[in-house]
C-alpha cells in the first residue's frame, strides 16, 4: 500500500526522501510525490508512474529545504494522475496519508458549506483542506492537525508538514502503521523501519490511535485518550542489503534462490539439540480446536498446514480468508487457539479479524515475517518465520517460511499429544532438515522451467491440479501466476475435476498437475489422463518414479527429487514460483511490483 516517510533532517532533504521511498517500492505504487519546507515556504513536487519520473523531475526542477514529508501512493479514491498524487497541499499545510477516510464524502459537505473547493479525487485532499480551515479560523498548526485527525473515521496513517514551521511534523497512526526514527539531532517518521535503516536503527513504534509531534530534539506521543504515552525506543536490525537485488534480474528472482537458506535459518531456530524449540505457553494438550486466518499466500499456507494439523497432529482445524472472518462473527468454543498467518504483520483484514478474536479465542498465536509488525506485537504468541525483508510483491520464500514454521507446530503439536513418538518425531526432523539440499535440487532445474514457460506465455487460461496438500498448492501455483502474468489461472482439487472445470479443457490450455509418488498420486494420475483424453496440454511435475510411471504422452514433464509425503508442499512451491516467474519475464510484465498490487494490504 502507500508508503509514507518524513525528515527533520540536518541535510537536504529530497534526495533522503527519494532514496527512502525506493525502499518502500515493495509496498506498490502508481504516483509519487515530496514536499519540503525552505525558508519557511512549503513547495512540492509530484509524478506518475516510477520513482524515476519523479527523480527526473527533481532534477530540472529541485525542491530545497531540510525538512520533508515523502509518499508513494496506490490509488483507493481517484484515478493515478498528478493531480491526485500525494502530498496534498493547502497555502499552509501539506499532507501525506495512507489509508482511506471513509467519512470523506461527509466532510468534503461540510467543507464546500465553508466555501472551499476542490481539485482532486481523492480523500486525501479532505484532510489537507480540514487542517487548512482550522489554521484559517485561528488554530496553531498542532492544534489544526489534531482537530482534523478527531474528526476522520477509518484507517490512516498521517504525516503532516506545515508552512512557516521547519522543525515540526505531526503523525497519526490508526489502523495503518507508522514507526519514529531517532537520529542525532534529527528525526524520521516511515511506514515501515526499511523506510528508515540506513537513517537510524532506533525505532519507536505507535500503537493504534496513536498521535505524535515531532522536532528534530524532541518526541511527544498521545493515545488515543490524549494521554501522553511512553512507547518503547527499540533498536531494530535490517540488513539493507536485503533490499539490494544482489546480481539478480529481479527481487523475485533473488527471493525464490534464497529459500534453501532461509528455511535452514527458520530449522535451525526451531530445532535445536534434536528437539523443537516452541514457547511453553503453547501447550497443544490444552487445545481442542485450531482456528487459522490469513489473506492470500497466508491463507493458501494455512490450507496445506490443515493438512498437517489433522493428518499428523489429529487436531481439527478450520481455515478462514480474513476478509469474510469478523463479518461472519464465528463462534469460539472454548479450547480454540487463533493463529493469524501474515508475511508483513499488518494485513488490514487479518489484524481486524485478530482483534475479533482476541474476544472470543483462548489464545491468540501469530506467524509473521516482521516481528515488531502490529499483528506480531497484539498476539499472545508471535513465532517468527525468519524468511527476512520479502521484497517483491509475489511471495515466495516468506511462503516456504511459514510452511516450515506451521510444519514444525504441527510436529510438535502431535508429538505433545501422543501421535508421534519421540523416535517417529526425530526421525520427521531428520527429513525436514534434508530441505533445504532438496531445495537446492530443484532450484537447479530453472533452466527446464525456463523452456516450458515460455510456450505457457502464449496461453490465455491455465488450470493446475493437486490432491491433498497438493491442492493448497495448485492454489498457490495459480494465483502466483495470475499476480505477475496476468494470465487467468485456477487451482483445483484433482477430484473436483468431474465436476465442472472439465468443461475448460481443450488444446489451448495447459494443465499443470502437481503429483509427486505419494499415496494420491495414482488418483492424481487418472484425473490427469481425463484431460490428456480430452486434448489437453499437460504439464506433469513429479519426480522420477512418478514420471517413469505416468509421463508417457504428457506435453511436458518437470521431475523433483523424491520427498517424503508431508514436505512436497515445501520442495513443489519452487517450480510453482518458478513457472510464474519464467511466465512473466517471457510476457514483459513487471515482476516485481505487478499491475494494481501492493505488497502490505494496510486498508480493506
Amino acid at each position: 500500500m502507500c508508503g509514507i516517510i518524513g525528515i527533520l533532517g540536518n541535510h537536504e532533504a529530497a534526495p533522503i526522501l527519494v532514496d527512502a521511498l525506493r525502499r518502500l517500492e515493495y509496498r506498490g505504487y502508481d504516483s509519487a510525490g515530496i514536499a519540503t519546507v525552505n525558508g519557511g515556504i512549503l513547495d512540492r513536487r509530484r509524478a506518475v508512474g516510477k520513482l524515476v519520473n519523479l527523480a527526473d523531475l527533481l532534477v530540472h526542477e529541485p525542491l530545497a529545504g531540510k525538512s520533508g514529508i515523502g509518499h508513494t501512493r496506490w490509488a483507493t479514491h481517484g484515478a493515478p494522475s498528478v493531480k491526485n498524487a500525494h502530498p496534498h497541499m493547502t497555502a499552509r499545510v501539506a499532507v501525506v496519508h495512507n489509508g482511506i477516510v471513509e467519512n470523506f464524502a461527509e466532510l468534503r459537505a461540510e467543507l464546500a458549506q465553508n466555501g472551499i473547493g476542490f481539485v482532486t479525487d481523492t480523500d486525501t485532499e479532505t484532510i489537507a483542506l480540514l487542517a487548512q480551515l482550522h489554521i484559517d479560523q485561528g488554530m496553531a498548526p498542532v492544534q489544526a492537525a489534531k482537530a482534523t485527525i478527531d474528526k476522520l473515521h477509518g484507517a490512516f496513517a498521517l504525516c503532516f508538514l506545515f508552512e512557516g514551521e521547519e522543525d515540526l511534523i505531526v503523525v497519526a497512526r490508526k489502523g495503518s502503521p507508522l514507526a519514529i526514527g531517532h537520529g542525532n539531532g534529527e528525526m524520521f517518521v516511515g511506514s515501515d523501519a526499511i523506510a528508515l535503516a540506513p537513517m537510524t536503527d532506533q525505532i519507536t513504534y505507535l500503537e493504534e490511535g496513536d498521535w505524535a509531534v515531532l522536532t528534530r530534539t524532541s518526541l511527544e506521543i498521545r493515545d488515543v485518550n490524549n494521554a501522553l504515552a511512553n512507547r518503547e525506543k527499540r533498536t531494530i536490525q535490517i540488513d539493507t542489503a536485503q533490499v539490494e537485488k544482489g546480481g539478480h534480474k529481479h527481487f523475485m528472482s533473488k527471493e525464490i534462490a534464497e529459500q534453501p537458506s532461509v528455511v535452514g535459518n527458520a530449522l535451525n531456530h526451531y530445532v535445536r539439540g534434536g528437539a523443537i524449540q516452541l514457547p511453553t505457553e503453547l501447550d497443544f494438550t490444552k487445545i481442542e480446536r485450531l482456528t487459522m486466518v490469513a489473506c492470500g499466500t497466508a491463507y493458501l499456507a494455512c490450507l496445506t498446514a490443515k493438512y498437517w494439523f489433522e493428518q499428523i497432529a489429529r487436531l481439527p482445524v478450520e481455515v478462514d480468508v480474513a476478509s469474510e472472518f469478523r463479518y461472519r462473527e464465528p463462534p469460539m468454543t472454548r479450547g480454540t487457539v487463533a493463529l493469524f498467518v501474515s508475511q508483513s504483520g499488518e494485513t488490514a483484514d487479518t489484524l481486524a479479524a485478530l482483534r475479533y478474536a482476541k474476544e472470543n479465542a483462548d489464545q491468540i498465536v501469530s506467524v509473521v515475517n516482521v516481528a515488531e509488525s502490529s499483528i506480531s506485537r497484539e498476539a499472545d504468541i508471535s513465532l517468527p518465520i525468519l524468511a527476512g525483508t520479502e521484497i517483491s510483491v509475489a511471495s515466495t520464500k516468506g511462503f516456504t517460511c511459514q510452511l516450515t514454521v506451521l510444519l514444525i507446530m504441527a510436529l510438535h503439536a502431535a508429538h505433545q499429544r501422543g501421535h508421534l513418538s519421540a523416535e517417529q518425531l526425530a526421525e520427521r526432523l531428520d527429513q525436514l532438515h534434508t530441505m533445504p539440499g532438496l531445495m537446492n535440487v530443484a532450484l537447479a532445474g530453472s533452466s527446464a522451467v525456463k523452456a516450458v514457460s515460455r510456450k505457457l506465455a502464449s496461453a490465455t487460461d491455465i488450470l493446475f491440479l493437486g490432491r491433498g496438500a497438493m491442492f493448497p498448492l495448485a492454489l498457490e501455483g495459480a494465483l502466483k501466476l495470475k499476480e505477475i502474468s496476468y494470465i487467468h489461472a485456477e487451482g483445483y482439487a484433482s477430484g473436483e475435476l468431474k465436476h465442472g472445470p472439465i468443461a475448460l479443457v481443450d488444446k489451448k490450455t495447459p494443465v499443470i498437475v502437481f503429483a509427486p509418488s505419494d499415496a494420491l498420486f495414482d488418483k492424481t494420475i487418472s484425473n490427469m489422463q481425463e484431460v490428456m483424453a480430452r486434448g489437453g496440454k499437460v504439464l506433469l511435475i513429479t519426480d522420477n518414479a512418478g514420471a517413469q510411471q505416468a509421463g508417457e504422452g504428457v506435453w511436458e514433464t518437470l521431475i523433483l527429487p523424491e520427498v517424503d509425503d508431508a514436505l512436497a508442499p515445501l520442495l513443489y512451491a519452487i517450480p510453482a514460483q518458478q513457472i510464474a516467474y519464467h511466465t512473466a519475464i517471457a510476457k514483459g510484465t513487471d515482476v516485481d511490483q505487478p499491475r494494481n498490487l501492493a505488497k502490505s494490504v494496510t486498508v480493506e
